[in-house]
Formats: structure tokens, sequence, C-alpha cells
């Protein structure tokens, strides 16, 4: 018993005394406070600079270890969330849908056929949002193993859903663009349409536009030509005719260089799906002469064939790693289908993702506002608490947890998250979901810090002045800072690398060395220098050097997201980067570096890149080669996007506006095209039930009819006053106004 007390008395001595702190070491939980008290004045000095200190900013992080709040700033406000919401979304679909859920699309036929010859293919969707060109060509070779050699007719079944194709705050953008994509039941390729362009034989040549997938629910009409090695500005609209959707090309590509390609969206998904289907049957040895139509299943038609999409954890994946808005809005209307009864609706989709919020997540109807799925424009609010509860709920629901957590973008690594937070702790170790619109910007997810503790947080910024760009480094610093956490770097030096985007100008002859380097790596457009590329960009402090970097990102692959957002914000009018890249454009003897890609973004109708390009129209008064060179841009802009043109020139400021409309007039007389698109856009918006837009158009109208006569006229010269030849009265344009005929656009 003695022994057994003198142990049990070391054991209790041993045990206070190893809790005791020791002189000159921290306790862990001091260890711990100290490490929060230096993240909370990180973030705090993120904030407090702009342009976040101008800006409606709501933060809130938590620790997944312990449950206790870390920061919160403005948690509690209701904010746009941009494409935030799809977390929301995709939670509501998982609890409600499971991970092994999968999409049907089944094919019929009469129940008399013998399954040789059918007189009627009846197709009926449930919504299947992943099937591609080749998904379907796999189900048309299944059919033809069926058995199946001839069709007469093709019934496609579009029921499960409503016939609303798009959800509120689609109808705030009117736009042709695949992120814009309607919904149906019947989809195929993200109800979007692959326009391939390449040039012609020669300078002059008619270029040649190529579409994935071919069918006759395309109309084209291609107006493209080819032209010199600078000559890639063209655009690509595509418009609903009836059944079948019209795509119009205009603009030029350049001789010899590689294929193009642009997405648009299609307006009719089942009639896509349907005129596709044909195509491939007739493809595949399936005689197939008739129409396709839409239509319903007969109960008594016979089933052949049913094709069942991946399991829904694998389609999770496109939706927030690629923030697909399709995806999203299907999955609204998916969960009202099963959950609500077919057809299913958006209504019914919000109504189940309500009900999921308010009875498993604890977030009350009517503290937040949900009018669709993806996040797109203006129509949600939510909070940063909000978001913070329900990543929390999915974290602590296993087996969804797993599933959820794996379908967001990895810091670093892949989705759009996958050029950012470069460098930093937060590489591989932070997954969360962006979102971007107008003024508004998003970052929510989770991260195990470098000291190993696990946060969850969620940011969100609106209203913020200027461009996007210093907002998301200053997102960035914020989730960087949490992932330093316990590391030997620290929040401070985390929020010191990325938050401050200090930029400093170098010698003019170091600039013009490290210029040329760059631009000789854009024109190689290869996609594998995007890599090193980034890495300069973020690294590189001479902001007319970075925004050269951003060109070269930009042309490596035209087609990423991430390389046209980095160029519009790193390429500005400002003289210390247009100015001082028309300096070293003179040393190269090379068109202004970056002006080029920013009209061809501009003359594929970008909004942004449009407004940029007004901007250095001004920027670019008194030197005669930069007039002309943007006169010749402006000139391209207004024949491949006229009616996006007259909208920018009408939200431009006054000064930009005045000098923008000097230069397109010379534009248009260069081109010598008495109808040029930009007339019938202009006569187009005189007509336009916007007031404000048609009084703007005859102002522009008179304007630019003035200009254009003054450069058409006859410049003074020393010459006897009789040999100016009589005036005559003609009408130009779309306006009434009075003109010589000296001054007929290609007169």
């Amino acid at each position: 018993m003695q022994v057994h007390r003198a142990r049990t008395l070391l054991a209790v001595t041993i045990a206070i005394f190893v809790t005791l702190p020791r002189a000159g070491v921290a306790a862990p939980d001091d260890k711990k406070r100290a490490e929060r008290e230096a993240l909370k004045a990180s973030l705090m000095q993120v904030l407090q600079r702009e342009p976040l200190n101008a800006s409606r900013v709501a933060v809130h992080m938590m620790s997944l270890d312990d449950g206790s709040v870390v920061f919160s700033h403005n948690a509690d406000e209701l904010l746009n969330p941009a494409s935030n919401v799809k977390l929301v979304t995709s939670a509501a679909a998982l609890a409600t849908l499971g991970p092994e859920y999968r999409y049907e699309t089944e094919f019929l036929v009469e129940a008399e056929s013998d399954g040789l010859k059918a007189k009627t293919l009846y197709v009926r969707g449930k919504g299947d949002p992943s099937i591609t060109s080749e998904r379907l060509f796999g189900m048309v070779n299944d059919l033809f193993h069926t058995g199946l050699r001839e069709v007469q007719e093709i019934i496609v079944d579009d029921s499960w859903f409503d016939a609303e194709r798009t959800p509120p705050g689609f109808d705030q953008e009117d736009s042709d663009r695949a992120y814009m994509a309607p919904t149906g039941a019947l989809s195929l390729n993200w109800n979007a349409v692959g326009v391939y362009l390449r040039p012609g034989d020669a300078i002059g040549a008619k270029g040649v536009v190529e579409l994935e997938p071919q069918s006759d629910f395309f109309v084209v009409e291609n107006a493209l030509t080819t032209g010199n090695a600078r000559a890639r500005r063209f655009s690509v609209a595509s418009d609903a005719a009836g059944n079948q959707q019209k795509i119009v090309v205009r603009g030029q590509v350049p001789l010899g260089g590689a294929y193009m390609s642009v997405y648009k969206k299609i307006d009719n998904p089942p009639m896509y799906f349907g005129q596709t289907l044909k195509q491939m049957l007739n493809a595949r040895g399936v005689k197939m002469k008739g129409k396709v139509k839409l239509g319903l299943t007969p109960s008594k038609a016979k089933l052949v064939y049913v094709a069942s999409s991946d399991t829904f954890d694998i389609i999770l994946k496109r939706l927030n790693k690629l923030s697909s808005n399709f995806v999203a809005e299907t999955l609204l209307k998916t969960m009202g289908a099963e959950a609500r009864g077919a057809p299913g609706s958006f209504a019914k989709g919000i109504d189940v993702v309500e009900d999921f919020l308010s009875r498993e997540v604890g977030i009350p109807r009517g503290t937040y506002v949900m009018k669709n799925g993806s996040g797109l424009n203006d129509a949600n609010r939510f909070s940063a608490t909000q978001f913070d509860r329900i990543l929390r709920y999915m974290y602590e629901r296993f087996p969804l947890a797993p599933e959820y957590l794996s379908s967001l973008g990895i810091a670093g690594k892949d989705g759009t998250l996958k050029y950012r937070f470069d460098g930093t702790e937060a590489v591989g170790r932070l997954r969360a979901k962006t979102g971007t619109l107008e003024n508004v910007s998003a970052l929510s997810g989770y991260v195990q810090a470098a000291g190993g503790e696990k946060f969850i947080f969620s940011m969100m910024v609106n209203d913020y002045p200027g461009r996007s760009g210093p907002v998301v480094r200053g997102l960035d610093a914020l989730g960087a800072a949490v992932a330093s956490v316990g590391s030997t770097m620290g929040p401070g030096r985390a929020v010191a690398e990325l938050a401050s985007g200090e930029q400093s100008s170098s010698p003019q002859t170091e600039v013009v060395s490290r210029v040329k380097t760059y631009l000789a790596l854009g024109s190689q457009r290869d996609a594998r220098n995007i890599g090193f590329l980034r890495t300069a960009w973020r690294s590189e402090k001479d902001p007319a050097v970075r925004a050269v970097v951003a060109e070269s990102l930009y042309q490596s692959n035209p087609q990423d997201y991430l390389g046209v957002r980095t160029l519009l914000d790193s390429y500005s009018a400002g003289t210390d980067v247009y100015g001082r890249l028309r300096s070293v454009a003179r040393e190269l003897s090379v068109e202004v570096p970056g002006l080029g890609s920013m009209v061809e973004l501009a003359a594929s109708g970008n909004a942004e890149a449009l407004s940029r390009v007004i901007e250095l129209a001004s920027a670019s008064s008194g030197d005669a080669t930069s007039e002309s060179e943007m006169a010749e841009g402006l000139g391209a802009v207004a024949r491949t996007a006229p009616e996006e043109l007259v909208l920018a020139l009408k939200g431009a400021a006054v000064k930009d506006r005045e000098q923008a409309t000097t230069l397109l007039a010379r534009g248009l007389v260069v081109a010598g095209e008495a109808e040029h698109p930009f007339w019938k856009a202009l006569k187009k918006s005189l007509g336009s039930t916007d007031a404000k837009l048609a009084d703007f158009a005859r102002s522009l109208d008179g304007s630019l009819s003035r200009k254009v006569a003054e450069e058409k006229a006859p410049k003074p010269q020393s010459v006897p006053a009789q040999v100016v030849a009589p005036a005559a009265a003609v009408q130009v344009g779309p306006g009434a106004v009075e003109r010589t005929a000296e001054t007929r656009p290609g007169g």
C-alpha cells in the first residue's frame, strides 16, 4: 500500500509539473492565443488597405478543431455572393439526391416495332447535364447494337422539366456567352456549341468556319476573311432561329495561323440534342430521313435502351471546380422534379434548398435571398456567417463530406483556383469556391493551416472601386494568412507578400529587354508556358512589364478565362503602362504591346475590353502613330461588335468618348464601307425602346456623322478655290444628316 501511494503521489506531481508553464516556453494555450492575435492583426491590415477599405466587405472564419470564431468582420451583413451560391446548391443536392445518384436518358420505340425498324424513336430526358458529343455517340453505338437499323422520325421528350429555360438573374444580361446556357431535360455539351475558325489559303480568301457538333440544327452566316499576321479580330454571335440556331461569324483571322475556337450558348436544348442525334444515327448506319420533333412519349412505348450518367459526386466536381452555371441551374430543377414531382422547376428547386437549409443546417427561411442556383448577376444575398454554417454542416456530415470537399478547387492546383496563391502556404492546403461578378468577388471554403489546425472561412467583397485584380489579391492574402498559421512564415509575412501589390518602374533599357523576351514567349502561343508566365506575372513589379506578361498569358491560351481576366486587370491607359509601352514599341519597331490583344477582346464583344479600348483611344491623343493604331482597332471593333461598341461609348466618360468617336470616324473612313455594320447597329439603337439609349444613339449619330465628314473632306491645299467640287446632299448611316458626296462612308 505504501508503494502504491508513493507511485500515485509521484504520478500526480509529474502531471502538475508538466502542465505548468516553464520559464521561456509558452504553454499550448498561450501559443494558440498568440497565433490568433497575429492572424487577426494581419487580416485587419489587409482590410484597411485599398480597395477593400472603400468596399463592402464581410469576413467570417472559424476553427473546425474547437469551434471558436477566429475572425469576424461585418459577418452578418447580406451581400451578393456571386458563384458562392453554388456551395448552397451543391450541399442541398448532395443531401437530397445522394452521391450515388445517376441521371437516366431513355430511348423507346412504338410498341409494335420489331426492334430493327421503328416508325418513331422516342428520347425521354431526365435532365442529365453531363452528356457530351462523345457520350451521345456512345449511346448511338449502343442503340445500333440493340439491332436498330431504321428510324422514320425522332420525338424528343423534354417534359421532365418545365418550359422555363433560365432562372431569375439571367434576364439581367443579354448575352450569347456559354455561361448563360439554358437548362433542358435533354441537353448536350452543356448547351453550348464550339465554333472553330481558321484562315483560308491566301490573304483576302474566305475563312473557314466549322461547328462541333455539326448538324442541321445550325444555320451559319460566314463573313470571316483571311488577313495579315495582325488580323486576329473577329466576333461570333449565336441567335435563336425557330427550331434552329443561327451562328454569325465576322472579322479576320491571320494567314497561316492556328485554328481558334469560341463557345456560344444555344437556345433550344431538345432540338439541339435531337438534330445531333439524327446526324450521329446516320453516321453510324441507322437510316433516319424524317424530322426531329418535340413531343411526349406514349405510355405504351417500348423501352430499348437506358443511358446512365456517372454518379453524382463526379458531376459535382464540374459544378464547383469549374463553376458551371448550367449544371447548377439543372440541379435546381432536378431536385424539384425528384423531391416535389415532375415537371422540375426553379421554384420547386429553391423550395427544396430552403427546406434543407431550415431543417438540417439551421438557417431559417427569410434570413437570406436565393433566386437561382448559380449565383449569376444580382439575384441573391447571403451572409458570411451563413456560408460558414453550411460549410461546417457539410464537413461534419459523413459520408457526404468527402464528396463535398473534393468538389472544390484546390489552391494552386486545379479549378478556378489553379493560378491563385502561388508561392504561399495555401497551395494544396486550401479548398474553396470562387465568386466573380462585376464589382463582386468572393471566396469561401476550407483550409488546413501549416500548423495542422483546420479552418472554414467565407469572404465577400461588394461595390469595390476600380478593377478586380487588387480585390482578388486582397482575398488571396486573407486566405494565405490563415494557411500560414503555425508556419515559420506566419500570417504577417504572407500578407506582406500577397497584399501589398506595390509596383515600381524599372529603367527603360531593362524594360525593353524584358518586354522583348515576354513578347517572344507570347508569340509561341504555347499553353505549356502558362505556369512559368503565371509565376513571372505574380513576381513582376514593373507595371508595364507585368502588362506584357499578362498579354503573353492570354496569347498562350485565349480561351482561358483566367488569362483574359489577368490581361484586363493588368493593362491600363495610364502613363505607367500604355504610355511607357508606347516608348518601348518605338524602340522595338512594333505595335504597342498588349494593344492588339485588347482590341481582339473588344472585337469579340467583351464589355470590359471595350471600355478599356475607349480609354486607350483617349490616351493616344496627340501621338499620330498611336492614334492611327487606335483608329484601325476601333474600326475592327465596330465591324465585329457594333452593338456592344454603341453601349460602351454610352457608358464612357465624356472626354474619352469624344476622342474615341473621332478615331472611330477615321477608322470607318479607312474601312470604306457604305454598309458598315456599325451604321446598322446605330440605326437599331435609334429605334430602341430604351429612351436613354435611343437619345444617345441620336446624339452619337450626329456627332459621328460630322466627324466622318471632316475626315472625308478634302484637306486644305494651295489650289484655286474654283477647283473644289460643288456640294451634293446625301444621306449616310442611320440618321437623316445631310453630308457632301465626298463625306459618304465608302464613297
